[in-house]
């Protein structure tokens, strides 16, 4: 019997109720319960990648091959205490890290993806500075850029940013502040960084 679970968008990436039973049946070879995770997810792993890739053809692509490599690893996933979602975006940024390493290029960032409630830059009011915080980021470390992304754009928790960059809570609220103000360094308009990142009108 197929599962019923509702999907919120609005709050994707947090652990569904049941979550530790489907990944059982997940496990087990129950294809309902691969696809109830795989629904939860894949919006916002599709967002993370779109932000740090050069086209959402790309991003489609790599997005199709961490849920590959999803169902290849979850019968060897283990509980530990970290959020699932931590351990996918762990391989999204992994495939990301080979996409480059593979491409052996630097790619600029342009704003040529859609402006809609799927990307969060759509809610900016010009293009320029969609465009201009794409190339800000782009210049940041790699960790830097997934911390913002999921703090700022996301709204995830420093619990799972920590598990996803495999450092302490602690270790993330200093990053942070770093990362922010790296972003404004790259920006040169350290009062509007949050703004820029929570995609809000100037």
């Amino acid at each position: 019997m197929p599962h019923q679970t509702k999907i919120d968008y609005a709050s994707a990436m947090e652990p569904l109720a049941n979550e530790g039973q489907l990944i059982a049946q997940a496990q087990a070879g129950d294809k309902d319960a691969v696809s109830t995770l795989y629904e939860a997810y894949v919006q916002a792993i599709h967002t993370y990648i779109g932000y740090r890739v050069e086209s959402d053809i790309i991003a489609e692509d790599l997005t199709a091959d961490v849920f590959l490599r999803m169902v290849q690893g979850l019968p060897k996933y283990r509980d530990f205490g970290a959020p699932f979602g931590a351990w996918l975006y762990r391989i999204a940024a992994t495939q990301i890290a080979d996409h480059y390493r593979h491409n052996k290029r630097v790619v600029e960032l342009s704003d040529n993806q859609p402006s809609d409630d799927t990307d969060p830059f759509g809610k900016a009011a010009k293009n320029e500075e969609r465009a201009r915080l794409r190339e800000a980021l782009a210049a940041l470390p790699p960790d830097f850029q997934t911390l913002l992304i999921l703090r700022f754009m996301q709204g995830h928790s420093h619990q799972l940013v920590a598990s996803t960059l495999n450092k302490s809570e602690a270790a993330i609220r200093v990053m942070q502040h770093r990362a922010l103000n790296a972003l404004a360094q790259q920006l040169g308009a350290s009062g509007k960084v949050r703004s820029y990142l929570r995609g809000e009108d100037s």
